[in-house]
């Protein structure tokens, strides 16, 4: 905790008659933090008041650049007290198991800052860095906790349902006013319980969604070839945003629809003389429908499994329009909860770092 921290806060204290309810509120008012969100294709960084960034960074490619990486976020961010931390990167194939890639990514966040570190557990529980390097099964894959345990706050009454959709995955959580109530903690455990998809609206490969397509009235079975992924289905429909500065796709081409028909003609061994714009089109129509399919199938799973206490589902992430669509798919008639809504629109691809880092300030004590 810095000098002038150390005298905000005592001169709070020193307040005469100053309630300590009053005293906390003003506290945490007063701590800043940066929360990073650490996973495998993006790292995000967020203060939970205004600052919100997102960086592409491959960790499987370039394990050896992430401490660089991550100063360099650190130090672009507004000045800050206190370090939060959650990870989803441990996963990536570059390490040997979980607990390797956990420990790296501790190290590479002790090289690259200055201030007081805390990491977040999937328990819900902050940790030094040293404990969690003695927990890494727990500070695996954290994020989705922090997420959940902020938007319990969105629950009025009964139980409610987060359904939160990125780039690579989809979290689908039960939880109530109080708590998560998920029955997974690990994502081993979570897929079994269906509340990790792991498909999301970018890194999906095609064979991943589906083993055939409609093309001119038949069925024509799909290459099981990294030609293009969800991310090029959500460009042709318009879902998401051209990117043409942007290069991180299956090709290694720009993020835009000319880019994306050519990725698409490949997926069933064609290019574009064969296979028109409109054709690209009606395949990413059938393939978003697949996924929604995908993604209806665990929101039910998780719905039956707690009964008729589900009043609502909550929806977040980049994706949220294909949660929209799982929902409309299944004909629920839950009260629907958008994040956009509840948070702000521009929080939405760095929904899980905001989440930690206001967290991370209620939970400062005085």
């Amino acid at each position: 905790m810095s000098v002038d921290a150390t005298l905000r806060y005592k001169f709070l204290v020193a307040v005469e008659g100053f309630e300590s309810n009053c005293r906390r509120l003003l506290w945490i008012a007063l701590v800043s933090v940066l929360a990073l969100d650490i996973g495998g294709a993006n790292i995000k960084a967020a203060d939970g008041l205004e600052y919100l960034t997102l960086v592409p960074f491959a960790l499987w490619k370039e394990p050896q650049c992430l401490a660089l990486k991550l100063r360099q976020i650190i130090s672009a961010a507004p000045p800050h007290e206190l370090l939060a931390v959650t990870m989803t990167g441990e996963l990536v194939d570059c390490f040997e198991t979980k607990a390797d890639g956990v420990r790296f990514i501790l190290d590479a966040v002790e090289q690259a800052c200055r201030t007081r570190v805390c990491v977040y557990l999937a328990d819900g529980s902050y940790r030094s860095v040293e404990e969690a390097r003695q927990h890494p099964y727990l500070t695996a894959a954290s994020n989705w906790h922090a997420l959940a345990r902020f938007c319990c706050r969105f629950v009025s009454r009964g139980s409610a349902i987060l359904v939160d959709i990125g780039s690579t995955t989809c979290d689908v959580i039960p939880l109530n006013s109080e708590k998560v109530l998920a029955q997974g903690t690990t994502d081993t455990e979570r897929l079994l319980y269906h509340e990790l998809v792991y498909t999301g609206v970018q890194r999906t490969p095609i064979c991943g969604i589906t083993d055939s397509v409609t093309y001119h009235g038949q069925r024509c079975a799909i290459a099981n070839e990294w030609f293009a992924t969800s991310w090029d289905v959500y460009l042709m429909l318009g879902q998401l945003p051209e990117q043409p500065d942007r290069c991180d796709t299956a090709d290694g081409r720009p993020a835009t629809k000319a880019a994306s028909h050519r990725r698409l003609a490949r997926v069933i061994c064609a290019d574009v003389n064969s296979f028109s714009p409109d054709d690209a089109k009606q395949m990413a129509r059938e393939l978003a429908a697949r996924q929604a399919c995908q993604v209806g199938l665990a929101i039910q799973k998780v719905r039956e499994r707690c009964g008729n206490q589900v009043t609502a589902c909550i929806l977040s992430g980049s994706g949220e329009f294909l949660a929209r669509q799982a929902i409309r798919v299944l004909g629920h008639q839950s009260i629907l909860i958008r994040w956009e809504e509840k948070v702000g629109s521009r929080v939405s691809p760095c929904a899980t770092a905001y989440a930690l880092a206001v967290l991370t300030r209620e939970s400062v004590k005085t």
